[in-house]
């Protein structure tokens, strides 16, 4: 009796400190997020250096380090999107008539275009300019989750072991239920997402540098970028430059062809190609479900829901099916 009150009081100290730490260090909740997600995902990597013959330490900071090369490799074309392609944005939108005019089912409808010219110019170069202020934080904070993910890696079984401890054997399978859900949703962001976005920023660049198009790595980048929004993707870019061509620059062959083989090239192939690869790691989560976790999550919480959203509804999916599985009538023993 003694020892299960001391756990539930444990139980109960770190549930309060964790609100606690949520509330103190939200200004790098994020950060803190994100490396705790990032260090579940890469946990099978580091067992599989350690059965490699790899000792801990080490096979923690090479899984630490591939983490911090992909981040690498992540922001750093953002970055140079975001900085360098500010001016050709400005001198572009600069070339914008201030109205144009536009036929449909014989009518002709007169779109202002100046007003929306001057707030996206201005828009940009805020945009620019503090993300190249801000580059001492995200350095503070990119070096946080570096540190962070190599400590969780280095002894994960600590960090499982004091989560189950004040857990009773007879709930171990529902914390196993959600450990498989949680795994497989996060494989679903991480692995099967990132893997489709670089194969997107590939075929994207290929596609729009065979198109004649300067801006052809930004175009990828952006495309590679909206892989991660479900049901949209980077669909939604094909369209804009295709509708850019047609009512800027009148240009409907253009238009067409980066319409159509766009959505084909761009906005379908590296799905079919990816995808079926890796489903097997993933959830089996409707599209409907990852669209609404998304879309709530960064609406609630900002960049952090991208992750959030998607796991927190995968859960409460996960929940229901043990819940109804609950409810269904066991066979009688005769």
């Amino acid at each position: 009796m003694t020892m299960v009150r001391r756990v539930t009081v444990l139980a109960g100290l770190l549930v309060t400190l964790g609100v606690l730490s949520v509330f103190i260090l939200r200004e790098v909740f994020g950060t803190i997020f994100f490396a705790i997600t990032v260090a579940y995902v890469l946990l099978p990597v580091r067992r599989w250096l350690v059965g490699r013959g790899l000792g801990p330490r080490l096979a923690a900071g090479v899984s630490t380090a591939l983490a911090f090369i992909i981040v690498i490799l992540v922001i750093l074309p953002l970055g140079i999107v975001l900085y360098l392609r500010r001016g050709d944005l400005v001198a572009l939108l600069g070339e914008l008539p201030d109205q144009t005019v536009v036929e449909l089912g014989g009518m002709r409808y007169v779109v202002e275009l100046a007003d929306v010219t001057t707030q996206v110019s201005g828009l940009a170069e805020s945009l620019a300019l503090s993300t190249a202020r801000a580059a001492p934080a995200l350095g503070f904070k990119l070096f946080l989750f570096v540190l962070l993910v190599y400590a969780l890696l280095l002894r994960p079984g600590d960090v499982s072991s004091a989560l189950l401890r004040p857990v009773p054997r007879e709930y171990y399978d529902i914390v196993m239920s959600l450990h498989e859900r949680l795994r497989s949703t996060l494989y679903a962001i991480y692995v099967l997402q990132a893997a489709t976005a670089f194969g997107t920023f590939l075929i994207a660049y290929l596609f729009f540098w065979l198109l004649g198009y300067d801006t052809a790595f930004s175009f990828a980048v952006v495309s590679g970028i909206l892989q991660f929004i479900p049901v949209i993707g980077p669909s939604v870019l094909v369209l804009g430059i295709g509708g850019f061509e047609v009512f800027i620059n009148e240009n409907t062959t253009q238009a067409i062809l980066v319409g159509g083989l766009g959505l084909f090239f761009v906005g379908f192939l590296p799905d079919a190609l990816i995808r079926p690869q890796l489903a097997s790691l993933t959830a089996k989560m409707p599209g409907s479900l990852y669209f609404i976790g998304f879309v709530g999550g960064v609406l609630s919480v900002g960049v952090v829901g991208v992750i959030a959203g998607p796991v927190l509804v995968g859960l409460l999916a996960e929940v229901g099916e043990l819940l109804a599985d609950e409810r269904k009538p066991h066979p009688r023993a005769d």
